[in-house]
Order: structure tokens, then sequence, then C-alpha cells
């Protein structure tokens, strides 16, 4: 697999000099929105609550990224000036409001937002994440497909990496219930696989999968285990290109175990949100403590998890889909101005 110009200087930008992603999620909207507006007694978060929040995660937390991803409603027009123009800029582009249909969860883009938005204010990368059940109505899936298929199209059109997500979730029968950006109770391993290999082909146009771990996060051990590394290792193969992992609301233990193994299967770093400033969100609407903590425990858990990524994490750019000679640019001569609108 090649890159073509565009979409290579932005997988450059969100990751370190070494190749490696070290990114923190911003973007979260229900998990933050929904606290704050319990805490004042209203149906609907003040706005400016929910992005001053947003805009301490980035000062607090920048330092030890390689990129930050932003939503369009709070992060990015509240503290988009806080954030350092050495790091990568990853926007988030689907809504998080999803339509609950009997076969399934169906997703959408945020309103008034698109790719060409986002690379026209500067993104170095378009974030996505679809809801999937391999077992959901064939309708809803074709909807999901089809979802995906559109957006890598557009990314391709703009030359801009397109980081796509994705969330198993309770289909009408199951039980445990939620509509919550959280790990699903009882998920299967077989549902985490397969719903990367639905959407490993390249007809999707994804550069970069953020993916749940593919056993709950309670069973993964602080030591490797064989049965739980082989359902890692089946993700990275399937995956099929650089690939990181996503927190979903695990503890810290937790996602250190979890980022352990996937970094033995492959995996070339994280983009992570709650499990690196929940327990600093705990403290709200304490500011001072809240800061205390982000600049305190937060902060002492992305060194270390920092330092497990630079230990044993895949550099991005070495990834086997690249070759035996990874990653370039290309055509590396002087046809490339001729050429270049054509790579699209």
């Amino acid at each position: 697999m090649q890159l073509s110009a565009g979409k290579l200087w932005g997988m450059r930008r969100m990751a370190d000099e070494g190749g490696l992603f070290k990114m923190t999620a911003v973007d979260q909207r229900p998990p933050i929105k929904g606290p704050i507006a319990k805490h004042h007694g209203l149906a609907e978060a003040p706005w400016a609550e929910v992005a001053d929040f947003k805009t301490l995660l980035i000062e607090t937390l920048q330092g030890q990224s390689s990129a930050m991803l932003l939503d369009p409603h709070f992060a990015i027009p509240r503290g988009i000036g806080k954030l350092s123009p050495m790091k990568g800029l990853i926007v988030t582009l689907e809504d998080s409001i999803f339509a609950e249909t009997p076969g399934g969860r169906l997703s959408s883009e945020i309103d008034d937002w698109s790719v060409e938005k986002i690379k026209r204010m500067g993104g170095d990368a378009v974030k996505v994440l679809a809801w999937y059940r391999p077992d959901a109505s064939d309708h809803v899936k074709d909807k999901q497909k089809d979802f995906t298929k559109r957006i890598g199209e557009v990314c391709a059109r703009y030359d801009i990496p397109f980081l796509f997500e994705l969330l198993v979730y309770p289909l009408a029968g199951d039980a445990h219930q939620t509509t919550d950006y959280v790990e699903m109770t009882g998920k299967r391993t077989d549902h985490v696989l397969q719903s990367v290999a639905d959407f490993a082909a390249p007809d999707y146009g994804i550069d970069v999968f953020k993916l749940e771990s593919p056993v709950a996060a309670r069973h993964v051990p602080d030591e490797e285990d064989a049965r739980v590394q082989a359902a890692f290792d089946e993700m990275g193969r399937l995956a099929g290109r650089p690939w990181v992992m996503l927190s979903a609301g695990a503890g810290k233990a937790e996602f250190r175990n979890i980022m352990a193994h996937a970094y033995r299967a492959g995996a070339s770093g994280y983009l992570a949100g709650r499990a690196i400033w929940l327990e600093a969100f705990s403290h709200y609407p304490d500011w001072p403590a809240m800061r205390a903590a982000l600049e305190g425990e937060a902060v002492a858990y992305m060194r270390d998890l920092n330092a497990l990524t630079d230990a044993a994490a895949l550099p991005w750019h070495r990834h086997p889909v690249f070759g035996a000679d990874g990653v370039g640019f290309v055509p590396a001569d002087q046809s490339f101005r001729h050429v270049y609108a054509d790579m699209r």
C-alpha cells in the first residue's frame, strides 16, 4: 500500500518523531455533557462549562500527546488557540446522536460539518466512529458500510487521513442495554473481530483503525495470556494497516494491560480519553482540583503509557502493509507536480 502526499503528511503529523501514535481524545460529548448537566439540574449542559473543561484538557495533556482529537462543537471554538501548532490535529466528523432502529444503530455526520471543512480549517486527519454489529440486520450493516465508504472516498478526494473507530453495541434482544459510550457488557470476541474484518477491504479508504479490546477490559490480565493474546494478534492481522487502541471507559490499570497485549500484536499506539482524564473529571465543578489531578495523576499516567509505547509499539510507517522498504513519498522525483492531481 502507498500513501498519497496529503495522507502521508497527515499520518506523520499525528505521530511523534519515531512514528508512534500518542493521541488524546477530547471529542467526547455525552460522557462530558451528561455529568455537567446533571450537576446543574438541567436537560442540557451549559456550553461554556463543557467547552472550558475541554480547553483544560488541551492545556494540561497536550505536552504528553503527539496529537489531540477535538470536536467542532466545544473543543475547537474554545480551545484551538491553546493547542500547540507542534501537535497533530484530528477532528471528529460523526454525530454523537445516532439512530436506534429495530435492526441496529445508524451513524451520521455532524450537521453543517464535513471532511472539506476539516481540511480547510487545517485538520491533519478525519476521525469517524461507527457503531457496528456483524449480526445486525443486513439493512443496517449496508447503511453503516455505505456511510463509511462514502467518507473514505471524500477523504481521498481531499487527501487527508481517515481514522476509523469501531464499537460493538447491544442489539434489542441483548441484556445490559445502554446507549452510553462505554464497552459493551458481555461483548463477544468474534463480534469485535468480524467487525474489523468487515471494514478491512481497501474500498473503505481507512488509513488507521481505532479499535476496542477484543476481550472485555476486566478480563485482560496484567501478564501475557495466550488466549487473550491470540485475540489481539488476530485483530491486528485482520486490520491489515496501522491501528491504535481506544479505551472505551476502561480504568487506568485495565487500559495499560490492554495496551501491553496490543503492542505485542503490532499496534502503533493509542487514541484514548477517559482512561486518562475521567478520574480528574470526577472533581467537577472544583476546577482547581480538576487541574491538579490532570497535571498530576493524568500526566503521570500518560508518561507511563508513553514509556510502554516507546518500548513496545510498532512505528506506523514500519507496518508490513507498506512493504519491506516502508512508507515513502511517491513519486519522489520531478514528475510529482504533474501527477499529483490524479492520485486521489
